[in-house]
């Protein structure tokens, strides 16, 4: 199981890249972390999220 901004999530990915493709979520315009660390999109394919990990996957806003 891994967690996705706080919520269980009960099915197995392999990368960052993969986590993304399987919930629909594209990559323009966001940002990534597992565990606390920011992934850079570079690293998105070869980034591994293994169960127990915690994903944040944020979108970026403009505006003030």
């Amino acid at each position: 199981m891994i967690a996705v901004n706080g919520e269980p999530r009960e099915f197995a990915v392999e990368t960052v890249a993969s986590l993304l493709t399987r919930l629909n979520i594209q990559p323009r315009g966001i940002a990534v972390a597992v565990n606390g660390e920011v992934v850079r999109r570079s690293e998105w394919t070869s980034t591994s999220v293994v169960d127990e990990s915690a994903i944040e996957i944020v979108t970026a806003v403009a505006g003030g």
